[in-house]
């Protein structure tokens, strides 16, 4: 994936440029009523840096508010020898930060596993339509070697154009009245390869993209996606060398009545993130 590509529309990291998306046709009116949401073949264009998806075992909660990181390591259940279902799995999470991402992670395969999935998070985020914001999570996720490059072209993705296409202004906030939606949610992820100094790790996301508002032509929309992240141990931690990006694997959709814009607005600023660590 090459963050320089354009994109049509909200979906996908910003700049992937794997696959094109085009903008949901302008509608009047509030397109989140009662009406179930028709399927949609677009991609959203606010996952805008391509970085979402791997399949794991049991994604465990990393910051653990108050909490003793020692109390998520080891497993417990009511039955001696069983694990139960909920319960965090492998070592211990994370508790150094970058900023607001989560650092610090373990020299094997579940902390490279832990550093893709909030790594797909951060570059995901609303955060990113934010110039200052956005050159602090590329700089901050990717390795040194290729930190300028990389920031260069994600400047180029979120380009003037793209914010237009989205429904923006052209400093990346969403207008008046309207709420700016971006949010990426990883399902799991897993190892394609490991030697120690460098991995290959795939997670599998969905995410959400949109203006949440009455009368938006620009829905909030889930997509699904596979980012695949060449990760390498460098200054002591796991950083992006690489990105890659396809779509799917897409499940099929429910018979969920499609909320109100307002109701949407209220649960992205009501429910916050997670930072996930295996």
């Amino acid at each position: 994936m090459s963050p320089g590509d354009e994109h049509d529309s909200f979906g996908g990291v910003g700049g992937s440029g794997q696959t094109r998306t085009r903008l949901p046709e302008g509608n009047s009116g509030d397109v989140y009523g009662g009406a179930r949401r028709p399927v949609r073949s677009s991609r959203s264009l606010l996952t805008v840096v391509g970085v979402v998806v791997l399949l794991v075992a049991a994604i465990a909660l990393a910051n653990r508010g108050g909490g003793d990181p020692a109390d998520a390591a080891g497993p417990s259940s009511d039955t001696p020898g069983r694990t139960a279902p909920t319960e965090a799995t492998g070592v211990r999470p994370v508790t150094g930060k970058n900023g607001r991402i989560p650092t610090g992670y373990a020299q094997d395969e579940q902390g490279a596993q832990s550093a893709a999935t909030n790594y797909a998070v951060a570059l995901g985020s609303v955060e990113m339509f934010d110039t200052a914001r956005r050159r602090e999570i590329v700089r901050a996720v990717h390795a040194p070697a290729v930190g300028d490059e990389t920031v260069a072209k994600f400047d180029a993705s979120y380009s003037a154009d793209l914010m237009a296409s989205a429904g923006l202004n052209k400093d990346g906030t969403a207008p008046s009245g309207m709420t700016l939606v971006a949010r990426t949610i990883p399902i799991g992820a897993k190892i394609r390869e490991y030697t120690g100094n460098s991995a290959t790790v795939e997670v599998w996301c969905t995410s959400l993209g949109g203006l949440a508002g009455t009368g938006s032509t620009k829905p909030v929309t889930s997509t699904w996606f596979t980012i695949t992240e060449k990760l390498t141990w460098v200054e002591g931690d796991w950083r992006v060398a690489s990105l890659d990006q396809h779509e799917g694997p897409t499940p099929v959709n429910g018979d969920n009545r499609a909320s109100m814009a307002d109701e949407i607005a209220g649960a992205v600023e009501g429910y916050g993130g997670f930072t996930y660590a295996r």
